[in-house]
């Protein structure tokens, strides 16, 4: 059978026999005429009890025969998540409420003399009996308030599948799955050929078999479910925009514990990430803020927290020479040279590039630096002084072929930014929240403040072993240069052997993605949130993460605090929601900024709070 013939309706009566059709010359061309639909459709089909054979696949189709007293929600997610080809059609025929009342009435009728019988015969009472009159009733009540409405529905779902066995295993596992719900399904035998025009997008239901069910449960079959990511244990991300469930989720139950956020300026990412801070230290978590905007000082000041300003004027200094203690697992001499290792990388952003003759430099005048205060692989790095920078320049002045290097170096030694790094250690990060801002730092600095901090927190976290979180904001900066990128990418590959979470934040997405270690960072977080982004860089993020069109241009019509979240293979489409209190303490709305200020204020003048700060 031809299957475009196959698939044309049929009208009853009509004449088929081609002797007795008169066919014009117009007819023979369209006849002759190759159409798309010829092109992609097989030459022909084979149809039998059970199946169609298409010619590559074959096709069985089913449809659902019967349901439980009671369907939970989302029971055909299963059928529609899985992994297999499949079509499937829902019909839904409602039934008029004032017909199917008079039906109700009498089957009530027909129950309760059923129950009055028994009860003559002096016999238990029937619990099923009980139960149905019982459902009859409240249904009844519920079609005469308008709560509900009764509809003729039709399941079918059409599998495909390259051989007979194949077909036979995906049925065995599509049964087994519905009827764990005590929902059964049956093959359309001897109507197959009716069954598969059934399944097709065509609006043709020509098995008719329906199943009545009231509005309740006809919405459990609604198709557009989504994946839960609600656990026992986490905190909460916001709230499932597709079925209203929570995102309640621990990082430090993945592989990793890592996490990036990509969102346009706005659109709520810093929001989200103090949110998630602030309820994140109610689990006995440290948290570490490196702050490019000083927008987590009024939360660092609110849960007792500390709050470093690095810049050039600033009274707190970091030297990037101190060394961390070593753990029991660790040798002296793998600590000291990771730390020549992260020097000679900092140098390389501080002097604007190295050559390969200044690199090797570098290194020498790093190793002899230390040796110069007796800091050996021997030495006790708890009670050692660390050199500083002007130690560092005073070597490498007496280095042949050093003269360029040192001319580069004493602005940060002797000129505008002497202050800055030249400086021994004066802060102190042992409380649970801890913030750096650089939002005073020069531009030209930030790489180098926000590398300085990064590696001083680093070798913290290597001296005992916490639960902790480092949130790095305006993560763009950091991956401008290879070396902070690089430096920041081994960090969120060790992080978890000392059971660290790196969160990086950022809206500039083509900057982050056009470092070559953007890509292996978001490979290597498992979670991932997108919020609103802006056309320019979704085409660009749309790849990255594979998302479909629709999914695209959620987040293009999304509003602040919406997007989706990733967590590992599942992610839902979610939105950031936090309690009043809550706000109140994470805010960056300027206008909500001003409000509060003018209200702190008003308490410290013991004013009463002023109209706009309530």
């Amino acid at each position: 059978m031809a299957f475009l013939d196959f698939l044309k309706p049929k009208t009853p009566g009509a004449n088929t026999n081609p002797t007795m059709t008169s066919v014009m010359p117009e007819q023979i061309y369209k006849q002759g005429v190759l159409e798309l639909q010829d092109v992609i459709a097989p030459s022909a089909l084979k149809i039998t009890p059970r199946e169609i054979n298409l010619g590559d696949k074959i096709a069985r189709t089913f449809f659902v025969m019967s349901y439980p007293r009671v369907l939970t929600d989302s029971w055909f997610a299963p059928i529609i998540n899985l992994d297999r080809v499949l079509d499937i059609s829902i019909f839904i025929h409602p039934i008029d409420s004032a017909n199917i009342l008079k039906k109700f009435q009498k089957k009530v009728a027909e129950v309760q003399s059923q129950i009055a019988a028994r009860e003559e015969k002096g016999l238990v009472r029937d619990p099923i009996l009980d139960t149905a009159y019982n459902d009859l009733e409240d249904l009844r009540d519920q079609l005469q308030q308008a709560q509900e409405k009764i509809f003729d529905v039709g399941v079918y779902v059409t599998v495909y599948a390259s051989s007979t066995e194949e077909l036979d295993k995906a049925e065995s596992e599509i049964k087994s799955m519905l009827e764990s719900r005590l929902i059964y399904v049956k093959p359309a035998l001897f109507q197959q050929s009716q069954g598969f025009k059934t399944a097709l997008p065509l609006g043709q239901d020509e098995l008719a078999v329906n199943s009545k069910l009231n509005s309740s449960p006809l919405s459990s079959i609604f198709p557009f479910v989504s994946f839960d990511l609600t656990s026992d244990k986490g905190i909460l991300y916001g709230i499932n925009r597709h079925n209203a469930s929570l995102v309640l989720f621990d990082r430090f139950s993945l592989e990793n514990y890592n996490s990036v956020i990509f969102a346009k300026s706005g659109s709520g990412k810093s929001y989200a990430t103090k949110l998630e801070i602030l309820r994140t230290l109610m689990f006995d978590t440290e948290v570490l803020v490196i702050d490019p905007e000083r927008e987590y000082e009024f939360l660092a000041q609110t849960v007792g927290g500390r709050y470093f300003n690095i810049s050039l004027n600033s009274e707190h200094h970091i030297n990037p020479f101190d060394l961390a203690v070593p753990r029991e697992d660790e040798s002296p001499a793998d600590i000291l040279r990771s730390n020549i290792v992260a020097l000679v990388g900092l140098f390389r952003i501080m002097l604007g590039g190295l050559t390969a003759e200044e690199d090797a430099i570098i290194d020498k005048a790093i190793t002899e630096t230390y040796a110069l205060k007796d800091i050996t692989v021997d030495s006790n790095f708890a009670e050692i002084e660390p050199p500083l920078l002007s130690d560092f320049e005073m070597v490498l002045s007496g280095m042949e072929g050093s003269e360029s290097l040192v001319q580069r170096l004493s602005k940060y030694t002797k000129g505008t930014w002497s202050g800055f790094i030249n400086q021994a250690t004066n802060v102190d990060i042992n409380k649970k929240f801890v913030v750096f801002s650089v939002r005073d730092m020069e531009d030209d600095l930030k790489p180098v403040a926000m590398y300085l901090i990064t590696h001083y927190i680093w070798n913290a976290v290597r001296k005992n072993l916490k639960k902790r979180l480092l949130v790095i904001d305006e993560a763009w900066w950091m991956m401008k240069s290879e070396d902070t990128a690089s430096f920041l990418y081994s960090m969120a590959k060790r992080g978890r052997k000392y059971y660290l979470g790196l969160a990086t934040i950022t809206q500039d997405v083509d900057d982050f993605l056009k470092s070559p270690y953007g890509l292996p960072m978001i490979t290597n977080s498992s979670i991932q949130i997108l919020l609103k982004q802006s056309p320019t860089t979704i085409d660009n993020l749309q790849k990255t993460f594979n998302l479909s069109d629709e999914e695209k241009y959620l987040l293009l019509e999304s509003d602040v605090g919406e997007g989706i979240f990733f967590a590992g293979l599942k992610h839902v489409a979610i939105k950031v929601i936090a309690s009043y209190t809550e706000d109140q303490i994470i805010t960056s709305d300027p206008s909500q900024v001003l409000a509060l200020r003018k209200q702190r204020a008003d308490i410290v003048n013991n004013q009463p709070p002023s109209e706009t700060a309530q």
